[in-house]
């Protein structure tokens, strides 16, 4: 029995020492780490999605809701952004590829008060669909690829 209750101490703290870390390098994400705080830079990720003629089309925070709920963990929310001309425009192309819309940016608090923004690029997310989609997807992916590191850029700096 006291075997157990240290394993699973041990256990318990690894995997919370390991969900403080924001996300790490990972093929087809870019990550940014910042000086910003995690409210400040979901404020910034917001301003520059409007600014680039995005649009916010779903936001989801676990943090917000432990918050509500009493408990306090760090900062989290994915901003989920898209417009509905890249939607029509992908849907042309692959019917099957909607299921990635809207693209995601996520925004992860640090144990050291900053925040880091992360996403996967649209090229990387459209992948799969490249072979049903064509060259028309392609160009579509590749224009979202510089509207968000557009987007990324205006945030983070």
């Amino acid at each position: 029995m006291r075997f157990t209750t240290v394993a699973l101490a041990v256990f318990f703290a690894l995997a919370n020492a390991a969900s403080a870390e924001g996300p790490g390098p990972r093929e087809g994400w870019r990550i940014v780490e910042t000086g910003h705080s995690y409210g400040d830079l979901v404020e910034r990720v917001q301003a520059a999605v409007k600014g680039e003629g995005m649009l916010l089309v779903t936001q989801a925070s676990a943090s917000g809701g432990a918050k509500a709920q009493g408990i306090t963990i760090l900062g989290n929310r994915v901003i989920g952004v898209y417009r509905n001309d890249f939607a029509r425009r992908m849907l042309e192309a692959s019917i099957a590829a909607g299921i990635e819309a809207p693209i995601r940016f996520y925004v992860t608090e640090n144990e050291d008060g900053t925040a880091t923004l992360s996403y996967k690029t649209p090229s990387f997310v459209f992948s799969p669909y490249f072979d049903e989609g064509g060259e028309a997807l392609v160009a579509l992916a590749e224009e979202l690829d510089g509207v968000f590191e557009t987007i990324a850029k205006n945030a983070t700096e």
